[in-house]
């Protein structure tokens, strides 16, 4: 009975994840008009780390984890690679094409996380996760269409989704390796704060603005890409794992390219293209091969 309930749990986190990340480059789209793309990528980061905070320190303390300078220094490496590289090239890419063809995209990190995890952890490349990234990047090439693009999308946009996908595979693995000490979660909100920290304070000797140009009347849209999209998201996403499994979780990113389409549809009226309907139904297969390794 416990176990059908807890399976009942991760199903609703899974679709509230799968939904709340889906919402994501709609909701940045928007936002951008008002906000510098530097500002809005560190404000949004250093929201959704404060609103995961309690329930890391919490986390912690379940876990009755100490941390060292040594993590603290190693978050910081992850939070400033994450926040600084890989969620600029992320906010660039939302800015520059359509935000469906960035939203499915960007779903294809856990591809990329697969690959570089082959080098720097232990789990290794198979033949079924060569041919699942093989399919998956046929099915990149089909949405991308770089032979006759899509209205709305660009060559540059494209290029700044498939960098964001790429690097934010390599800083999903390379925090496989301190994951399991610290936890998803504490992992995550704090890098995410010393990450947009960092980014607000690059931000401001740039001379860009920081804190300027925040008013009532964008503030709600702020608040929803840092408590929703980026707080609330990650909490659903790391509570299927704590309930479920990791390749639960990652179910998350094999409904997001089958939803933010249609949000986009609704909302923006982007319209739904063929080539993006052959892709997404390419990699949801090249994402099943994947999954299906980890059934038990």
């Amino acid at each position: 009975m416990k176990e059908k309930s807890n399976n009942v749990q991760v199903i609703i986190y899974v679709l509230l994840g799968a939904f709340t990340f889906s919402t994501m480059e709609v909701a940045l789209k928007l936002s951008g008009a008002s906000f510098d793309p530097l500002q809005l990528t560190a404000l949004r980061f250093l929201i959704g780390g404060l609103c995961l905070l309690p329930m890391a320190i919490s986390g912690l303390k379940k876990r009755n984890v100490k941390l060292t300078g040594k993590d603290y220094g190693y978050m910081s490496f992850l939070g400033i690679f994450c926040i600084c590289v890989s969620m600029l090239f992320f906010q660039f890419g939302v800015m520059y094409s359509n935000a469906s063809t960035s939203a499915v995209v960007f779903s294809c990190n856990p591809m990329f996380t697969m690959l570089f995890a082959h080098f720097l952890t232990e789990e290794k490349m198979n033949q079924r996760k060569a041919v699942a990234l093989a399919i998956s990047l046929a099915g990149l090439v089909v949405i991308a269409k770089p032979w006759d693009l899509a209205p709305g999308n660009t060559f540059m946009g494209l290029f700044m989704s498939l960098m964001a996908a790429v690097t934010f595979g390599l800083y999903t693995a390379l925090g496989k390796k301190s994951i399991g000490k610290i936890g998803g979660l504490p992992q995550t909100s704090i890098s995410f704060i010393i990450g947009g920290t960092a980014l607000l304070i690059l931000t401001g000797c740039m001379g860009r603005p920081t804190f300027g140009g925040v008013s009532l009347s964008n503030l709600l849209p702020l608040l929803y890409v840092g408590v929703v999209v980026t707080g609330m998201g990650y909490l659903f996403y790391f509570k299927a794992i704590e309930l479920g499994s990791a390749a639960k979780g990652s179910v998350v990113f094999f409904l997001k390219p089958m939803i933010a389409p249609v949000i986009a549809l609704l909302v923006m009226k982007e319209p739904i293209l063929w080539n993006t309907v052959v892709g997404v139904i390419i990699m949801a297969v090249g994402s099943y091969i994947n999954m299906s390794g980890n059934k038990k």
